[in-house]
């Protein structure tokens, strides 16, 4: 079985890059001659995703024409959060509505995809269908470009914990259900309120990363990224 939706998270404010993100969205910058958006819809399309949602909010219309003029065969869905941001768990409910039934990925462009992650899109897909269970693709702190993570999960087994200290990092690769977001009544939420009672149900799967771990959160790491010789 494959995975055939997906969502991309795009509404943030980016305040923590500013001034970068003044008047570009933090997804349409770029490194290596790519756009982190670009970066996160190339991930999803060549795993065979076939339907693509992406929120907007801050410089939405940018987000938009970068939609409308890229080249796909995927088809892709605007939700529309201009008017009130509704924070990633609200974000994600109302923008995966017509998906269904049917499980998805939700992708964060803040961390740099490339085509390493190929196999591991896949594992994590594998570790969704075997275990009928929500699913975080994490990687532990020591791999992270920026030590300034204090970590979120532990994971053991496949299955996540959050404690007192916690050794991995949440990537912004996850597979997701809307059953475990419509039972949220309220429409605006994050996702870490719909993690904590996975969690608390013992029902929240995980799966750990190889991968060097770059993800831009200030403008510090967005330069200390573009540096570098070697990312993908």
């Amino acid at each position: 079985m494959k995975i055939k939706h997906g969502m991309i998270l795009t509404a943030g404010l980016g305040k923590r890059m500013q001034p970068l993100t003044n008047k570009r969205p933090k997804p349409l910058l770029k490194i290596g001659g790519s756009t982190l958006l670009e970066r996160a819809i190339n991930l999803l399309i060549n795993h065979g995703v076939e339907e693509i949602t992406v929120n907007i909010h801050h410089l939405a219309d940018q987000i938009e024409k970068f939609i409308s003029d890229f080249t796909s065969e995927v088809k892709f869905k605007i939700s529309n959060e201009k008017d009130l941001l509704l924070d990633t768990g609200g974000g994600v409910k109302k923008g995966t509505k017509e998906f269904k039934d049917n499980p998805f990925f939700v992708v964060n462009p803040d961390t740099l995809w490339s085509n390493k992650y190929s196999e591991e899109v896949r594992s994590l897909e594998n570790e969704y269908f075997t275990n009928k269970r929500p699913c975080l693709l994490l990687v532990k702190k020591e791999l992270s470009l920026d030590n300034s993570f204090k970590g979120d999960f532990n994971l053991n087994n496949n299955l996540i914990s959050k404690d007192e200290h916690n050794q991995y990092i949440f990537t912004g690769l996850q597979i997701m259900e809307n059953d475990y977001l419509t039972s949220f009544s309220k429409n605006i939420f994050s996702m870490n309120e719909v993690w904590t009672k996975l969690i608390s149900e013992n029902n929240l799967g995980g799966l750990e990363s190889n991968q060097k771990f770059y993800h831009l959160n200030t403008v510090e790491m967005f330069e200390k990224i573009s540096s570098l010789r070697s990312i993908d």
